[in-house]
């Protein structure tokens, strides 16, 4: 926490996908300067348990978690209820966008006053956004699901790209600008990749095919939602945020 904690609002920032509390460094402080600043790491990244990853095929299992924005939103939302117990202000960053919106559903208006996306993640992946796809994507996706399902690859993939060189070579591809792309950077995202159960949420992560959607998510929710994108976001295209605004009331 950062900030005056007796204020009536707080605010609550969401990272990304591969991030923690520690990407918003160099935000917290400025904006606890107008409210008390929480940051959370959601479960499966930075400090937080990293439970072996369920996914919806397999069998239940007691000591693991199916990774998804239903989990990740109720976390929140629970956080929301036990911790800062007062009105908030929900800021999420790319997946952690779509979680905001997921938790902002469960908190409802009443505890939820706002919700800002910040270059929120479109899933492309997901099973909705085929018709958005190339053609060819149709005819290999069998194939796709059946492999990034296979925890022996998926390990694989994430042992390396979870490289200090990798990640920066990621970072710079991130932020164009090449600001504040340091070692403390490439660091903060680099040591929670060396914990025992690291992989378990990018397992479960890249098998998220049939999850909520920013879009329908928007659609059934009454808390006004604020968009900031950057321009030059090579992931998260502008002309995405513009189809947003246009379509959803």
């Amino acid at each position: 926490l950062m900030g005056d904690p007796t204020a009536p609002v707080a605010v609550l920032l969401i990272h990304g996908f591969g991030a923690n509390t520690n990407h918003w460094r160099f935000n917290q402080p400025v904006i606890a300067k107008l409210a008390p600043t929480y940051a959370i790491d959601l479960l499966g990244f930075g400090r937080s348990d990293q439970p072996r990853a369920r996914l919806k095929q397999e069998p239940a299992d007691d000591t693991a978690l199916h990774y998804g924005f239903d989990l990740w939103g109720q976390q929140v939302a629970d956080f929301c209820c036990q911790v800062i117990d007062k009105p908030v202000l929900l800021i999420g960053n790319s997946i952690g966008g779509v979680v905001a919106l997921r938790a902002a559903q469960l908190l409802g208006p009443g505890q939820c006053t706002r919700v800002v996306l910040i270059d929120c993640a479109p899933r492309l992946m997901d099973d909705e956004q085929l018709a958005t796809q190339p053609a060819w994507m149709s005819w290999i996706r069998p194939l796709l699901k059946t492999m990034v399902s296979q925890r022996w690859l998926s390990t694989a993939l994430f042992r390396n790209a979870a490289r200090p060189g990798v990640i920066r070579r990621v970072l710079k591809q991130a932020y164009p600008s090449g600001a504040n792309i340091d070692d403390a950077l490439v660091d903060l995202l680099f040591q929670p990749t060396q914990r025992d159960g690291s992989a378990e949420a990018f397992r479960g992560f890249i098998n998220l095919f049939d999850d909520y959607l920013a879009p329908e998510l928007m659609q059934n929710l009454s808390i006004p939602v604020d968009l900031i994108w950057g321009e030059k976001d090579p992931w998260e295209p502008l002309p995405e945020a513009q189809r947003w605004c246009e379509n959803i009331n």
